[in-house]
């Protein structure tokens, strides 16, 4: 008889009332200096939840500073937002001839949607290079046109074909995320397959006006369930046994507490999501931790800047 796997769980020892700390002197740095102060108050969050995260008896950390954020800030501002703000006012302002405000405006959603999959990549790079694990970094080593050639294209036959080719290109996206994920020398795998949410999701659709609605949380569970049990890592394996009813309950739970106390709530929505997240998660087989070894990379920190511009993210965000 075969011995059975061994099981490992994450566990997040967060508490909302010392993020609230946390968020009501961020709050208050941040008004008197006029804004300034916020990539330092990302960075005091993403230390705090990256050091109440536990695997294996080992805390993880954030190494990334505010100063990072800001200078990725200004630089992604400077060399994208810039330009894009100059293409919008000559379509919607300036008075130009009118062939300039026809290529601005044909210019604009393209550049766009080419900076999107360009900032979910580099946002991915610098917050996977700036966290670490028994002191081990992590990075990710996904080549940039590469994720924007399956951006473009995922977009493309996604808006063809009405949104059926969506959690194709949905599977294709977290493929390429996960894929090129590294702890040190041990790299992250997927081996999941968009087709296999090709009849959840239909379903869903179909189901959406008679739901109200409600039939998206069934489907975000089938797919966080599907997306982790098709991670590994060496031998081991993740999996997830969320389901819709739960994640209804936390999405539900989160808003009420946001909406009555007028979004003072938030670090205790923030700690309830974390800790949501490692319940239902399991590691399945052996870590192997001995033969992970250091292999740092370095990351720019224009990437995580252009996220912040265009508001997108990488999936894998701290606060």
């Amino acid at each position: 008889m075969a011995a059975p796997r061994a099981t490992t769980r994450l566990f997040f020892h967060g508490s909302g009332a010392s993020l609230f700390g946390i968020h009501i002197v961020n709050v208050l740095l941040t008004i008197v200096t006029l804004g300034v102060y916020y990539f330092w108050a990302k960075t005091r969050v993403r230390v705090y939840l990256m050091s109440q995260t536990e695997l294996e008896g080992n805390r993880f950390a954030w190494h990334g500073t505010g100063k990072e954020l800001l200078l990725g800030f200004l630089k992604a501002l400077l060399i994208f937002g810039l330009p894009i703000l100059l293409l919008v006012l000559i379509r919607d302002v300036l008075d130009v001839p009118a062939f300039l405000k026809v290529v601005a405006g044909v210019l604009v959603p393209v550049i766009v949607l080419v900076l999107l999959p360009l900032a979910m990549v580099g946002a991915r790079r610098y917050r996977l290079s700036r966290s670490s694990w028994r002191g081990i970094r992590f990075s990710f080593r996904g080549r940039p046109r590469d994720f924007v050639r399956l951006f473009i294209v995922g977009s493309f036959l996604s808006s063809l074909t009405f949104g059926l080719y969506y959690p194709i290109f949905d599977t294709r996206r977290h493929d390429f995320m996960t894929s090129h994920s590294w702890l040190g020398t041990r790299r992250f795998r997927f081996d999941g397959r968009g087709r296999d949410l090709f009849w959840p999701f239909l379903v869903t659709v179909l189901l959406a006006l008679p739901t109200l609605g409600l039939v998206i949380f069934w489907y975000l569970a089938r797919k966080r369930r599907y997306f982790w049990g098709h991670t590994s890592a060496g031998q081991a394996r993740f999996r997830s046994t969320v389901t819709g009813g739960r994640l209804f309950l936390l999405y539900a739970g989160n808003l009420l507490l946001l909406v009555f106390t007028l979004g003072l709530a938030w670090p205790w929505v923030k700690v309830r999501s974390a800790r949501f997240a490692f319940r239902y998660l399991f590691i399945a087989g052996p870590l192997d931790l001995d033969d992970i070894q250091q292999d740092a990379r370095a990351a720019s920190t224009t990437g995580e800047g252009l996220a912040g511009l265009l508001d997108s993210g990488s999936g894998f965000d701290f606060g």
